[in-house]
């Protein structure tokens, strides 16, 4: 009989393959628990391409978090099999003059304030810099070299085998319970029957975290926001250093993207927005029509050269929101053996390589000032959306 591991996580996307990773390199006996083996086709992070970036308009905190993830970032490509990082830099667009309070001006002002050096990109400079765009339609903005995009989901599988490699053990099947016994948590129940019994239990699922903590269903959404991957008639134009990752003024538009994948040969956009609620389990994840007309209308006026594109594939990415747009990561403050590891809100990836040790540390309850803010939170903390994400 195959002994009790001391943590069930529940959840191999990010959040939950980086921290049976950072904890089985501490001692710990670690189970991983998912539908099926990561990169899982419906987790967040199964996608060709994230955006790597530290800008975060005004809040020096998470500017702080990603310069640390950057670091990590070029960690990897330096320990795993091959570089899956790349630093292609992202450029960030204004239609308007940068003015104080917007997403590119806090986010510039920031960077400056924190030694980097982003270099000032206006109309005039941008087809001369980066030909494909049309100058008529951004006023202002900036491109900082320390920055670009990850594999994420070979990225996720990658780090999968190498967890196994260093005893992490896989389970797959869907959870559809968390075992209580006198008000403690002792596992996790599956949809075949079977019982998981470990010391301790950390939720690391996602959108399917309120499905097994309904409790938390007040302060977590789960919405869902279009993907394209467009096939270009010249791939060439939009490759680097012509093209690179964008953002077309996010916080107003939703529109972000990449340069032609090195090897999908698709260039994907994004819309970081409000999105649709959407349930995890029972709902399509469909892109609707309204959707390819409105990335249809981005395309005329931003990048002509793509407005005809071919679109050979779509996907509805699916963010578990908390209401402060913070994430999720702390012990049940009722329920003993029993945490949460959640709330990605649109911008978790980015954080893929401290976020195995901050839950880590919260795990094992070890002093980390950075968890403070993703605390457990059912009081009355504003709701908001993280910086760069389109209110609507």
């Amino acid at each position: 009989m195959t002994p009790a591991p001391d943590i069930i996580i529940v959840g191999a996307g990010m959040f939950g393959v980086t921290a049976a990773l950072e904890l089985t390199l501490r001692g710990h006996e670690v189970a991983l628990v998912d539908q099926g083996p990561p990169p899982f086709v419906l987790a967040a992070s199964t996608d060709i391409s994230k955006v790597v970036r530290m800008e975060y308009g005004s809040d020096a905190f998470f500017m702080a978090l990603a310069e640390e993830a950057m670091d990590g970032f070029d960690d990897w490509n330096q320990r795993l099999s091959r570089p899956f990082y790349h630093q292609t830099g992202v450029l960030m667009l204004s239609r308007s003059m940068m003015t104080e309070g917007s997403f590119e001006h806090d986010s510039w002002r920031m960077l400056l304030e924190r030694g980097h050096s982003p270099e000032r990109i206006q109309s005039d400079d941008l087809t001369r810099r980066f030909p494909v765009w049309n100058e008529t339609a951004y006023a202002d903005g900036f491109f900082h070299q320390r920055g670009g995009w990850v594999e994420s989901g070979a990225l996720i599988g990658e780090l999968f085998e190498l967890a196994l490699q260093r005893g992490v053990r896989f389970i797959q099947g869907a959870v559809t319970s968390v075992l209580m016994r006198n008000g403690r948590c002792e596992g996790v129940a599956l949809q075949d029957g079977t019982s998981l019994h470990a010391g301790r239990t950390l939720l690391a699922c996602g959108a399917w975290t309120t499905k097994l903590l309904p409790e938390l269903d007040p302060f977590f959404r789960s919405s869902g926001h279009p993907v394209f991957h467009l096939r270009p008639a010249n791939p060439a134009q939009f490759t680097p250093p012509a093209f690179t990752v964008f953002t077309a003024d996010i916080a107003e538009t939703g529109w972000y993207g990449f340069a032609t994948h090195p090897s999908e040969n698709v260039v994907k956009i994004g819309r970081h927005g409000t999105g649709l609620t959407i349930d995890p389990v029972s709902d399509a994840r469909e892109v609707l029509d309204d959707d390819e007309t409105s990335l249809r209308a981005f395309l005329a006026a931003s990048l002509p050269d793509l407005a005809d594109a071919k679109i050979v594939y779509t996907r509805r990415c699916l963010y578990a929101d908390t209401m402060d747009a913070d994430y999720w990561i702390d012990r049940h403050p009722q329920i003993p053996n029993l945490s949460v590891a959640s709330g990605g809100s649109g911008h978790g990836f980015k954080m893929a390589p401290i976020m195995g040790g901050l839950i880590a540390n919260m795990m094992e309850g070890k002093k980390d000032t950075r968890l403070d803010r993703f605390r457990w939170r059912t009081d009355s903390r504003q709701s908001r959306i993280e910086a760069a994400r389109f209110d609507g």
